[in-house]
């Protein structure tokens, strides 16, 4: 009976602590979120990003071509995960706020502004 009711108990504490630590993901994720400014502007912000960080490759001589904003708004998905997973540009030269103005401005729909 006392094994069962230590046993008991640390399943519990267990338990307790895992919804704690999955709780604190979740307002951790929502912080990010809510963070994002979706009035990020394309012209002023992003797209001086991408030339000074992303052309001296993605110039129209290796895919994707970064060069027009038609151009980076179809591969945007793959411009956020490649950003954020540090894999471009090579060398790793964006930092911690660029990437997060580009997932920013993706996120928020790539407008031309």
């Amino acid at each position: 009976m006392k094994q069962t009711i230590l046993y008991l108990s640390f399943l519990f504490l267990v338990v307790f602590f895992i919804s704690c630590e999955n709780n604190v993901e979740e307002t951790m994720e929502d912080l990010v979120v809510s963070e994002c400014n979706s009035a990020i502007s394309f012209s002023e912000q992003i797209k001086p990003i991408i030339d000074t960080n992303c052309l001296q490759c993605h110039n129209g001589n290796q895919f994707p071509d970064l060069r027009t904003y038609q151009s980076i708004k179809n591969f945007a998905a793959i411009i956020k995960e490649e950003t954020q997973t540090r894999r471009m540009p090579l060398g790793g030269s964006l930092t911690t706020d660029e990437i997060k103005a580009i997932a920013c401005w993706i996120d928020s729909g790539s407008l031309n502004n």
